[in-house]
């Protein structure tokens, strides 16, 4: 197997000066670049229209995602919609439940979140509250790996389908793929995904990519079964019991990695 030297990391470059992915750089003298593979881009208010959703119908509003709070303020500001007091929110954690702050005026009576981050676990809550209309903010690409602690279980949609909720998908964001076929320095003998999405935008930049060599990372058993799927090698897994995060995954993968130069 080839000496890792290069890793892209497909998430934004930590904006702490501090980060476990800095300190794998110094410790085993690797470069690792952070180019996300996908980017988020705004449903716009006409867009949204031709959906034919009425937002204010709606009691209850469900948030796998910080990225999902963003835009359904966005768009209820640009519609000029008067969000009621009385809309609860159902988030997928407590860290995206308090991201509400950002916008409303957090009250616990009326925000719900999974303690585990799980969407299976925010089922929970939903089921207390199935007299509610649910609107689900969604991209338009809503895999469970949309912000969740991902497991290789149903997404929310499927979910709230088989609790018998009454709810309506509403798209208020698109997923697109990142294009880096302009890019004449893009070697690299690993890459670390962090959602299917991801996988689906190596091979639009990349129809013809051969892995070889190179090594694949996963963040979720979602991610690596699409992986898999795609007909590429798995390397290195996250989370495990061992590794509870990607830095942790790889910290083990590069210490077996110089074991065997």
């Amino acid at each position: 197997m080839v000496k890792i030297k290069r890793i892209l990391v497909s998430q934004p470059k930590p904006k702490a000066e501090k980060s476990p992915y800095f300190d794998l750089e110094a410790k085993y003298g690797v470069k690792i670049d952070f180019k996300p593979f996908i980017h988020v881009e705004p449903v716009l208010a006409k867009e949204f229209r031709q959906q034919k959703v009425s937002i204010l119908d709606h009691t209850a509003v469900v948030f796998t995602a910080r990225t999902a709070i963003d835009h359904f303020f966005r768009l209820c500001e640009e519609m000029r919609l008067k969000i009621p007091e009385t809309m609860k929110y159902f988030c997928v954690s407590q860290s995206v439940a308090n991201y509400l702050q950002t916008y409303i005026q957090y009250r616990k009576r009326k925000v719900f979140f999974s303690a585990t981050g799980k969407i299976e676990d925010l089922m929970v809550s939903v089921n207390k509250h199935l007299d509610e209309k649910f609107l689900v903010a969604v991209s338009d690409v809503h895999d469970i790996n949309s912000g969740a602690a991902e497991s290789d279980k149903e997404d929310i949609i499927s979910l709230m389908e088989k609790a018998n909720a009454t709810f309506t998908k509403a798209v208020m964001y698109k997923t697109v793929s990142t294009d880096f076929t302009q890019e004449a320095d893009f070697n690299y003998d690993m890459f670390v995904f962090f959602s299917p999405s991801g996988i689906v935008s190596l091979y639009k930049n990349f129809p013809d990519f051969q892995q070889g060599e190179i090594c694949i990372g996963c963040l979720g058993s979602t991610t690596a079964k699409v992986a898999k799927e795609a007909g590429l090698t798995v390397n290195v897994e996250a989370p495990t019991p061992e590794a509870p995060s990607m830095p942790a995954a790889l910290d083990l993968f590069l210490k077996e990695m110089n074991k065997k130069k």
